[in-house]
């Protein structure tokens, strides 16, 4: 009697591209669900176009005068992904110690492979101190990252954004003359805003989060406030409130509702402050009683996140564990078992010991990567829906090897730079922001 044995098939490793998961869609290789087939072609075809391109801000309305990117040369465009890949290697190769290239967390797959360093914003602003001696800092990431990079990096080295359409819609629903305004309106109510009462305390302090222009970052640097992170928003809360009766928190509403909240503040002690309305849509009276006044801004990644989702996933996966971003909105925030930077949700999924499985609540290019890292869990986006950053898709390995090709051939392209009017006061806030370090958090489970 003969035996057969069959083997048992290879499990294939998870593929965190987002932009393969796309094309697969696209193609009608896959039944999963996009919000827009226009991910599938390359960036360069929206470049010429106003607005943030496909993906999750194509809603959002962008301010006129947005930079734009100019035409990417056709050997870079019509190159084939492995031929990007080794056209990056190469150049990168060659620039040596020249050069060093951050990546975010929610940059592609095929971005992310080639960084010096990878991380949230807060962890990125600390590694463009940490290379004085690099010639050129390449951001894969968007604006107001690469012009935060420009402020704590040396005067002689160059930041490069390798897509200069890669803007951030939350950062430009707070532009520097509503902020403006919006401080005169708040003097008319509140009186002189340099003001110290008994305990030393001035009427508000401006919080703006990372994600905000460096003239907003220099306007809070200029009245004694902050920046924060979503790594560090308590600990900046807690800082500003010893300086201030009340802060002034922009430009996502929900990173700063949620905090408070966590912090014990009531609701409603934190009205919304709309621009395009007289003392921002709330009356004088709430404005005094207020101890955290929002702006009215989002992320419209976070924003696609839903109480239904996570309803879904634990009807569809009893025991799972529902972590998301503090920019999701409150109700979803309340209703998932853990809220967190990105890095907290890269930290919970890789100290849990035992098969997990996660649902996860933010950008889709780092929930696919931690799918692939950790294959021992079960690690999924809560929306169903692939719907990248509209603006961190921008950034496509055909300009990460243009701007390396151009900086080997003596060349410096898309650079970021911030004028020393602005970025003075602006380091003044960031260095605030950046001892601001919050304490160590493990996962509770």
């Amino acid at each position: 009697m003969s035996i057969t044995f069959v083997p048992t098939p290879a499990v294939q490793p998870f593929d965190a591209s987002v932009d393969h998961a796309i094309q697969s869609i696209v193609s009608g290789a896959s039944t999963d669900a996009t919000c827009t087939t226009d991910l599938a072609a390359g960036p360069w075809d929206f470049d010429s176009r106003p607005g943030y391109g496909p993906g999750s801000s194509m809603g959002d309305v962008i301010p006129t005068g947005a930079p734009r990117q100019g035409e990417l040369p056709a050997a870079y465009r019509e190159a084939s992904e492995a031929e990007l890949d080794e056209r990056i290697r190469t150049a990168k190769a060659a620039l040596g110690d020249r050069a060093v290239i951050l990546g975010h967390f929610y940059q592609r797959e095929e971005v992310v492979r080639h960084a010096d360093y990878v991380g949230d914003s807060f962890q990125l602003a600390t590694a463009a101190k940490e290379r004085p001696d690099a010639e050129a800092i390449v951001f894969c990431g968007v604006h107001f990252m690469a012009e935060t990079a420009d402020l704590l990096s040396g005067p002689d080295q160059a930041v490069i954004l390798p897509n200069l359409a890669a803007g951030c819609s939350m950062a430009d629903m707070a532009d520097i003359d509503q902020v403006e305004d919006c401080w005169e309106q708040l003097a008319e109510v509140l009186g002189d805003l340099d003001a110290q009462d008994e305990d030393g305390r001035v009427p508000v302090i401006p919080v703006t989060y990372m994600n905000s222009s460096a003239a907003i970052k220099g306007f809070v640097g200029r009245h004694g406030g902050i920046v924060c992170t979503s790594s560090n928003a308590q600990t900046v809360l807690e800082w500003a409130f010893e300086r201030g009766r009340r802060v002034l928190f922009f430009p996502d509403q929900h990173l700063g509702r949620n905090t408070a909240k966590a912090m014990g503040v009531p609701l409603e002690q934190m009205p919304m402050w709309n621009p395009r309305k007289a003392l921002g849509g709330s009356s004088a009276s709430e404005l005094v009683d207020s101890r955290v006044i929002l702006w009215h801004g989002f992320c419209s990644v976070h924003r696609r996140f839903t109480v239904d989702q996570i309803d879904q996933a634990r009807a569809e996966h009893p025991g799972v564990r529902v972590i998301v971003h503090p920019e999701c909105p409150m109700l979803v925030v309340d209703a998932a078992d853990e809220a967190g930077s990105t890095d907290y949700i890269r930290r919970a999924i890789a100290a849990a010991t035992t098969p997990t499985t996660f649902a996860i609540g933010t950008e889709i290019n780092l929930v696919r990567r931690l799918a692939a890292q950790f294959p021992q869990h079960e690690i999924f986006c809560l929306d169903p829906v692939v719907c990248p950053c509209s603006t961190m898709y921008r950034i496509h390995p055909g300009y990460l090897a243009w701007v390396l090709e151009e900086l080997v051939a003596g060349r410096t392209p898309n650079r970021i730079t911030v004028t020393a009017d602005v970025a003075d006061p602006a380091r003044i806030a960031l260095e605030r922001m950046l001892a601001a370090k919050p304490p160590v958090v493990t996962s509770a489970r």
